[in-house]
């Protein structure tokens, strides 16, 4: 299940013990939404081993300042509480897949 992501959760969530990939979007965003059905699925499929989060750009535009976000999706990969990945645009399931396997 994908989690929001806020200011006011992010680094909580981002400094955890469990790792985080971080999807930068819009509603408007046509790549967005093809990617969201991938992104839901990884989701599911590595629950419990990696949180997968949603933060969109026009409501948390200071989060997406800090990361220099310019170009969405932009998905962020951290592992330890440091960004160790980043994928922009959008991209086959399986370079996200091979992303998700080396967070674990």
């Amino acid at each position: 299940m994908e989690v929001v992501i806020t200011q006011d959760n992010f680094e909580e969530l981002k400094n955890g013990n469990t790792p985080l990939v971080l999807d930068f979007w819009a509603t408007w965003c046509g790549p967005c939404r093809a990617l969201s059905p991938i992104l839901s699925g990884l989701a599911e499929e590595f629950d419990g081993r990696i949180i997968v989060g949603k933060c969109d750009v026009e409501e948390n535009d200071e989060l997406a300042a800090e990361f220099g976000i310019h170009n969405i999706p932009t998905v962020l990969f951290f592992k330890n509480g440091q960004m160790v990945d980043k994928i922009v645009g959008a991209a086959a399931k399986s370079v996200f897949e091979e992303k998700f396997n080396a967070l674990l």
